[in-house]
């Protein structure tokens, strides 16, 4: 079974995030830059990540609250059309407005 990768949850995930800028830190350091660029690319990660981490956060809420907003506004409509009088209920079969069998 092949299972598919959620890149949104796995880009959003701050541990990847801190590995990412630890990965960076150490080969800034192997290759000999300055403190202060490191700092800077360290801080600049994190800030990226967490502009991300909270639009894809807040995405999947306002997702979700449609969702349930539609989901409401379907099961009111059926219960609306299921409750309207001179409508057939319940497989009567209707001969007129207002007339059943």
């Amino acid at each position: 079974m092949i299972h598919q990768i959620d890149w949104k949850r796995k880009l959003s995930s701050r541990k990847l995030w801190a590995a990412m800028v630890g990965v960076v830190t150490g080969l800034a350091m192997v290759f000999g830059l300055d403190e202060n660029i490191i700092s800077s690319i360290a801080g600049a990660v994190v800030s990226v990540a967490s502009v991300v981490s909270y639009i894809i956060t807040e995405g999947k809420v306002d997702a979700a609250s449609v969702k349930k907003a539609a989901y409401g506004m379907a099961s009111g409509l059926e219960g609306a059309e299921k409750s309207q009088p001179g409508r057939p209920q319940d497989g009567a079969e209707g001969i007129g407005p207002g007339l059943h069998l």
